[in-house]
């Protein structure tokens, strides 16, 4: 295979794939609807949420904070993570302009 093209592309076109591409499963879709009705939350409390096993559910953590979606601050012997309202705020940006496209069809 070739190698990867994403430096043709803007900042913004490589964060936003980021992005996508994170919130691309549904376990991890449900994660962010969880942390966006609580202002905060522990690891084990999303295990909780979810129907698959702490570890499937660090991975999904890991790859949301990977893309900037999430943050985590360490508490004693747990995460709490967060929303990353700066991230949430240029998506919604982002998707906004794109709505807003008036398109011939």
């Amino acid at each position: 295979m070739g190698a990867s093209k994403t430096d043709h592309f803007s900042i913004l076109h490589n964060q936003m794939a980021s992005i996508a591409k994170a919130l691309g499963h549904p376990a991890r879709i449900a994660i962010v609807e969880f942390l966006a009705k609580t202002d905060a939350c522990i690891c084990t409390d999303i295990v909780d949420i979810l129907p698959l096993s702490q570890p499937t559910v660090s991975q999904h953590l890991k790859e949301l904070k990977s893309a900037g979606i999430i943050q985590g601050t360490v508490e004693g012997n747990a995460i709490c993570y967060c929303l990353n309202q700066e991230v949430l705020s240029m998506l919604k940006e982002f998707i906004g302009k794109l709505a807003n496209v008036k398109n011939c069809c």
